[in-house]
């Protein structure tokens, strides 16, 4: 190799593709199931050589035994896959929204092949998963995914330790933040199966030879659906607010 790049350069490429590696796998939009790992890593590699030359300066020397560059690979693959992975957390939000909406809508049994997961998924979770995608792509929120992870090399230096009691405090306030912001997106269709539901009992206690059930059913998925749809663009607009907001915090916004 020191005909085309000295040991001090292979070493500080590997360090970088080790921890842009590890984000892209597991980072939302880029590292979905469906996406071929080769394709995955083929594109960690490029944005690897793009980004060598201005990250490369901080890089420490060679270590001098197998054990410690064998510790300096991990610690980049840490970094790489906390990022990652907190970014990650934040689609919980939408499936807790799909879940919530299904259960409320009585159309929990729909389930779908989900290709953001490796088991299937209520109908609404995998249209709204969708939804996420399209708009983390329509909306260039994947460039602030990559600025990300080239600002990362100046929150997490090669001479740092990774951070581990402060990134599982930004796991679970990103996962609480996560499963609250799933029960707000769904709560238009959540207080009106209440109100119907609450209806439909007094309707049935008022009148106990009425079909309730054969009445109530298609009245309360046809109305949430109506609602759902009316509030889909709602949905999306605040997700994806909220979601950037989490992105700044790596950026620096």
């Amino acid at each position: 190799m020191e005909s085309y790049a000295t040991a001090q350069q292979v070493y500080a490429a590997g360090l970088v593709f080790a921890r842009v590696g590890a984000v892209l796998m597991v980072l939302p939009g880029f590292g979905e199931t469906f996406i071929p790992p080769r394709i995955r890593l083929s594109f960690a590699l490029a944005f690897t050589l793009m980004m060598f030359p201005v990250v490369s300066r901080g890089v420490p020397a060679i270590p001098a035994g197998a054990a410690d560059l064998g510790g300096a690979v991990i610690k980049e693959l840490l970094i790489g896959l906390l990022i990652g992975t907190i970014l990650r957390l934040f689609m919980v939000s939408l499936a807790t929204a799909g879940e919530v909406v299904s259960m409320a809508s009585t159309l929990s049994f729909s389930q779908t092949a989900n290709p953001m997961q490796a088991q299937p998924s209520t109908s609404l979770g995998t249209l709204l998963g969708t939804m996420g995608l399209v708009l983390i792509f329509a909306t260039d929120l994947d460039h602030l995914f990559l600025t990300a992870v080239v600002n990362s090399f100046q929150l997490f230096p090669f001479t740092r330790d990774v951070p581990v009691a402060d990134a599982g405090q930004l796991a679970v306030q990103t996962v609480s933040k996560s499963f609250a912001l799933g029960f707000q997106l769904a709560a238009p269709v959540v207080v009106f199966s209440l109100i119907f539901n609450v209806a439909t009992g007094l309707v049935g206690r008022v009148m106990p030879q009425f079909q309730v059930f054969f009445v109530a059913t298609p009245l309360i998925v046809m109305f949430s659906l109506s609602i759902f749809a009316l509030s889909f663009g709602v949905i999306g607009i605040v997700w994806l607010d909220r979601f950037r907001e989490l992105v700044g915090t790596f950026v620096g916004r």
